[in-house]
């Protein structure tokens, strides 16, 4: 993966609404901090989230992240793979 330097990242939802997340627990703070692009498998974003991992927690925090930045509901997003990976796959329901 090629990393792509970007000020001010902004998260783009694809067609399908699957978003590929890396996830680095127990940061500072919660942001994006770059997309890692991928000719096979598309965009990455590289998230840094407060929390720990454990016990659900960094996933929970990723969510309220998310709904954030993207401006709508925690029902609307939920985690199809990786609920105990780093690398998560993230469903955006429109």
């Amino acid at each position: 993966m090629t990393p792509i330097d970007k000020k001010n990242i902004q998260i783009e939802i694809s067609s399908s609404g699957y978003l590929r997340i890396k996830v680095i627990p127990k940061s500072a703070k919660n942001c994006v901090t770059e997309i890692l692009d991928d000719k096979e498998n598309g965009k990455t974003y590289k998230i840094k989230i407060a929390a720990p991992a454990e016990k659900g927690k960094a996933n929970t925090a990723l969510i309220k992240f998310l709904s954030k930045e993207l401006n709508i509901s925690t029902e609307r997003i939920s985690i199809i793979s990786g609920k105990t990976e780093h690398l998560k796959l993230v469903k955006i329901l429109f």
